[in-house]
Formats: structure tokens, C-alpha cells, sequence
């Protein structure tokens, strides 16, 4: 009876690690898009910094490195698919730590490879999927 509840035990452990490791990420809520088509408003994404939000299917991260310059990447982290998240002046994957900076670019691993950038547009004091 011990070794049979022992390994449901570690069958149960198993499954929570997998769980961590796989896509998940963050309870970061993100924003979906208006009743306009906009993903946000300009004024909604902090300067130096991101806002989470989705497109459809696509999760991303809406990025105003300086003010009025509005660029975007998929928050899917390359690394195992972790959803990174907005973090101070950069942006985090939680699961296993890879942090990027404002570009996209990899500031530490174990992700190799940046984010994807995703094409979006400012019209007026909101932001667009697609190019202008």
C-alpha cells in the first residue's frame, strides 16, 4: 500500500512539474482588444516599459521604450513557451527566468533567441495590429 501511494505521489509531483515548464507563465491579466479594433490606448502602455495585451489568438507585449514609439512582440517566450510578462524597464519570462530588454533582444538566458516582433501602428492615441 506504501509503495502504491508513493508512486501516485511522485506521478502527481511529475505532473506539476510538467505543468511548470510547459506554457503557462503569469496570471498577468491581459488586455483585449476595443470595440474599435484597438489593442490599447498610447496613454496605457507606461513609457520605458510594456503592457500585456492579445490579438485574437496572439499574445503580446505592447512596448513604449520612449514616448510616442509604440512597437510590439509576441509574449511567447522562445526559450519553452512560457508567456512573458511586463517587468521593470524590461520584460520577464517567470518560469524559468530569461528576461529580455525593450527590443525584444535577450538580456539573460536560458532563452537564446529574442522575442518576435509583431507589426502594429499608432492612429491617433491608440494602437493597431497590422502596418499602417
Amino acid at each position: 500500500m506504501l509503495t502504491r501511494a508513493g508512486v501516485v505521489t511522485a506521478a502527481a509531483a511529475g505532473v506539476a512539474v510538467l505543468a511548470a515548464c510547459g506554457g503557462g507563465g503569469s496570471d498577468t491579466p491581459a488586455a483585449t482588444q476595443a470595440a474599435d479594433g484597438s489593442l490599447a490606448k498610447v496613454a496605457d502602455i507606461p513609457v520605458g516599459g510594456a503592457l500585456s495585451v492579445t490579438s485574437g489568438s496572439d499574445k503580446l507585449l505592447l512596448v513604449q521604450a520612449t514616448a510616442g514609439a509604440v512597437t510590439a512582440y509576441s509574449s511567447i517566450c522562445p526559450h519553452q513557451g512560457c508567456t512573458v510578462v511586463p517587468g521593470n524597464g524590461e520584460l520577464d519570462c517567470p518560469c524559468h527566468g530569461s528576461r529580455f530588454d525593450l527590443t525584444g533582444a535577450v538580456l539573460a538566458g536560458p532563452a537564446t533567441e529574442g522575442l518576435s516582433p509583431f507589426d502594429v501602428h499608432v492612429d491617433g492615441d491608440a494602437v493597431f495590429a497590422g502596418k499602417a
